[in-house]
C-alpha cells in the first residue's frame, strides 16, 4: 500500500531526529536512556507464555489500564501480562502499580517500523493485544493483522481536534482502524469520529478510569498531608503544564489571602525543578513535598514534586484546578478529585475529556471559569463557602460511582474476540 510505504519512507527520515529529541529530553530526564535497545525490538529476555500484551504509552494511560490489567490477570490466570510504553514516566507508574506482582512485566514498545515491530511480536508472541485509549502505530497495527494477532483498542477517546488531524491521511488512517479487531469506546462521541474515519467493530464501553478506587494508603496520605498544613485552606493545581504555571502564580499572587497554600502538581516530572524556580521569581516561598516538612506559616507554594501520590494530593485539599484546561491542551483527567470529593474548578479548554466536564458541571461536582485569575476567585470563594463545598464533594463521589462498570464492559469486548473465546 502506497500510504503505508509513504510512512515507512517517512519514519526513516525522521529516526535521526526522533533519537536527537529523545537526547534531548534525556537532559531532564535521564531514564529515556535506559532501557534503549528496547525503542529498537531488542529485549533481554521473552516473557513466560502465554502472552498477552498491553500498550499504555504514558502515566495516565497505565493508571488507566490497572484495573482492566487486574481483570485480564484474573480471566487468563495462565498468561503473563506484557505491559508496554513510550516514557520512563509511564514505567515508573508501572513498577508503582505492579511491582509486586510477577505476571506482568514492563517494556518500551519499539519504534514504529515494521522490522521493530516484528521483532517486538517474535519476542513476546502474544496472544493478543489491548492499546490503550488512542495510540495507533500503522506499522505495529499492520505487522499484528499479518500475524494473526487479534488487538483491541480499548477506553478509545477520540476528540474533534484529533479526529481532524487524522483525516489529514485518510488512506492510512482507515487502514490503521481496520487492523483493529474491535474498539471500545468512551462515548457516543468518541464512536462516531471513529466511525467517520472509517473504523468498524465499535462498542460504547465508558471510561475505565471510573473503575480505579482510591487506595486508602492513598487517602490516610493524605490525611497526613492536612496535619502538615495546621489548619490552612488549600488549593491544589494539579497535573499542570507547561506555561499554566505562570499564569496561576501570577493570579494566585493578585488575588488569594496570605494564609491559602497552593499546593502544585506538574504532569511531568522533568519540569519539578524549572516550576520551583519560577515559583521563586515569582516571589514565592516554596517547600517541596519530597522534602517531607511541615509546611511553614510563611510558605505559598507547596510544590508536590512526587510521583503516584495525586489521589493522596486531592485528599488533602479543599478545591482542585485541574492543569491542562487553562491553555489549550485539551485538560487532563478529573475523576480522582471527584471520586475523593474535591470540588473541582475546570479551564475552558477540556476537549479531551469533554463529556465528563460537562457531566461533573451538570452535576454540581465542578465549575468552569474562562480563565485562571478568575479561576483563583472560584477557587477562593469555595474555601469560603463550606455548605457549597461540601455539596460540590459530595456530587463527585456520587458522579464517580455512577459511572463505574466500564472495565467489565471492555474485558467482555475482549473476551468476544481473544483466541478460542479467551
Amino acid at each position: 500500500m502506497i500510504a503505508h510505504l509513504l510512512y515507512s519512507l517517512l519514519w526513516i527520515a525522521a529516526l535521526p531526529l526522533v533519537l536527537l529529541r529523545l537526547l534531548w529530553r534525556a537532559r531532564k530526564q535521564p531514564a529515556y536512556l535506559h532501557h534503549l535497545g528496547e525503542r529498537f525490538g531488542a529485549y533481554p529476555a521473552s516473557a513466560p507464555a502465554p502472552v498477552i500484551w498491553v500498550h499504555a504509552v504514558s502515566v495516565g494511560e497505565t493508571r488507566a489500564a490497572a484495573p482492566l490489567i487486574a481483570a485480564l490477570l484474573q480471566r487468563w490466570p495462565a498468561h503473563t501480562v506484557v505491559l508496554t510504553h513510550m516514557t520512563p514516566s509511564g514505567r515508573a507508574t508501572a513498577h508503582e502499580l505492579f511491582g509486586d506482582e510477577p505476571r506482568v512485566l514492563s517494556a518500551y514498545l519499539p519504534y514504529d517500523m515494521s522490522t521493530l515491530s516484528q521483532r517486538f511480536l517474535r519476542r513476546f508472541r502474544p496472544d493478543f493485544g489491548v492499546i490503550m485509549e488512542t495510540e495507533l502505530w500503522p506499522a505495529l497495527l499492520a505487522t499484528c493483522r499479518q500475524r494473526g494477532i487479534p488487538v483491541v483498542l480499548a477506553n478509545a477517546r477520540l476528540s474533534a481536534r484529533s479526529a481532524q488531524r487524522y483525516a489529514r491521511w485518510p488512506a492510512l488512517t482507515r487502514a490503521t482502524l481496520g487492523a483493529l479487531t474491535a474498539i471500545g469506546c468512551q462515548t457516543d462521541a468518541d464512536r462516531q469520529r471513529l466511525q467517520a474515519l472509517g473504523a468498524t467493530g465499535l462498542r460504547i464501553t465508558g471510561n475505565i478510569k471510573f473503575d480505579i478506587t482510591p487506595p486508602q494508603a492513598q487517602i490516610a496520605l493524605g490525611e497526613a498531608f492536612r496535619t502538615r498544613f495546621a489548619g490552612r485552606p488549600v488549593i491544589l493545581a494539579a497535573s499542570t503544564r507547561d506555561g499554566e504555571e505562570r499564569l496561576i502564580f501570577e493570579a494566585f499572587v493578585a488575588e488569594s489571602p496570605s494564609n491559602v497554600l497552593l499546593a502544585l502538581v506538574p504532569r511531568h516530572p522533568q519540569r519539578f525543578d524549572d516550576v520551583a524556580a519560577l515559583a521563586a521569581a515569582s516571589g514565592l516561598k516554596l517547600q517541596r513535598r519530597s522534602d517531607d516538612q511541615p509546611v511553614k506559616a510563611a510558605t505559598r507554594v507547596w510544590l508536590g514534586d512526587t510521583m503516584g501520590e495525586m489521589f493522596a494530593y486531592y485528599t488533602a485539599a479543599d478545591v482542585a484546578l485541574i492543569g491542562g484546561s487553562w491553555l489549550p491542551f485539551g485538560g487532563q483527567n478529573l475523576i480522582e478529585a471527584c471520586a475523593v470529593g474535591t470540588p473541582v474548578i475546570l479551564g475552558p479548554h477540556t476537549y479531551n475529556f469533554a463529556l465528563v466536564a460537562e457531566q461533573s458541571i451538570a452535576c454540581g461536582a465542578a465549575a468552569r471559569a474562562p480563565d485562571v485569575k478568575r479561576g483563583i476567585i472560584a477557587a477562593l470563594a469555595l474555601l469560603t463557602d463550606s455548605e457549597r463545598r461540601d455539596h460540590a464533594g459530595a456530587a463527585g463521589r456520587e458522579f464517580a460511582l455512577a459511572h463505574r462498570g466500564a472495565t467489565a464492559r471492555t474485558l467482555a469486548l475482549i473476551e468476544a474476540v481473544a483466541p478460542d473465546g479467551g
